[in-house]
């Protein structure tokens, strides 16, 4: 399925992420946002009581929850990310910021990273 957000110059091809092995979810450190409603969801999915999953899985930058990464193969990757399935095992409750990526402000200014993160990126014809 092609995706796009207008004002940025890519779509993204989210057919691309069944071969991509989880580059939005791997590679560079980083914050993983989530908000309250999301912890909630999270930990209903885990079945586990919400100030455990904040224990256990989210890590306090301020005041706000970043999931925890793991340092694996070289690099950093979301505690949630599954190299058996090569993609998210909480997929069906995962942040927000992980549904819209790649149409993240950071982005929209500097496309270019975005298509070297993501196999998915297809630029427009004017960029």
């Amino acid at each position: 399925m092609i995706l796009e957000q207008d004002g940025y110059p890519f779509s993204f091809n989210s057919d691309a992420c069944a071969a991509c092995k989880g580059h939005c979810c791997t590679g560079e450190p980083g914050y993983i946002w989530v908000s309250a409603p999301e912890m909630t969801a999270i930990a209903a999915h885990l079945q586990i009581d919400p100030e455990q999953f904040k224990s256990e899985y989210l890590e306090k930058v301020g005041y706000k929850y970043s999931i925890r990464e793991l340092k694996r193969n070289g690099g950093h990757e979301c505690l949630f990310f599954d190299e058996r399935i090569s993609g998210c095992s909480i997929y069906h409750v995962r942040p927000s910021q992980c549904r819209t990526f790649p149409f993240w402000d950071y982005f929209l200014h500097h496309p270019k990273e975005a298509g070297e993160e993501c196999p998915g990126i297809i630029y427009h014809s004017s960029y």
